[in-house]
């Protein structure tokens, strides 16, 4: 193999190896992600009404605990890495689906808007897994684990709608 082969194959390895910043940016969105998933569910299952809004407050509230937990693993997780947990500023709103309804009653649209949120986590805690597998275990378990919830929770609701 001439030392060019070997240089080129050397370089192609070393950029599709995920950096540490790389890593925790992605930790850093997912944060974000899940910060913003907090905020509108708390909003919705303080104004949805109606019986059927009630039942899914109810369900919307006990996510709200898991899906702060997940903020605070991945908030953790920045800071093992030496990254900083961003503030307020750093964030913009990605999450246009989960915004409070005209009606307090039309829970199809915050079920809707819960599905989008969850499947749009799922995709990004795939590709987080994906980015640190083989390369940083323990973001990769974290992403997974995550994932695993994201996945129970999208299930939940898609079953309401039907």
């Amino acid at each position: 193999m001439s030392v060019m082969a070997s240089t080129q194959r050397r370089e192609r390895a070393e950029t599709a190896t995920p950096t540490e910043d790389q890593i925790v940016r992605r930790l850093t969105d997912a944060y974000l992600m899940e910060i913003e998933t907090v905020m509108n569910y708390l909003a919705a299952s303080t104004n949805l009404d109606g019986l059927r809004g009630r039942q899914v407050a109810e369900l919307l509230s006990a996510d709200v605990a898991d899906e702060l937990q997940h903020a605070e693993r991945f908030a953790q997780r920045i800071r093992e890495l030496g990254g900083t947990v961003p503030g307020s500023d750093a964030f913009v709103s990605q999450q246009p689906s989960l915004q409070p309804p005209a009606s307090s009653s039309d829970v199809d649209a915050v079920i809707s808007g819960v599905i989008e949120a969850e499947r749009t986590a799922i995709a990004a805690y795939s590709e987080l897994a994906r980015l640190a597998d083989g390369n940083d275990y323990v973001t990769h378990d974290l992403a997974v684990s995550v994932l695993a919830d994201e996945e129970g929770h999208r299930r939940l609701f898609e079953g309401l709608l039907s």
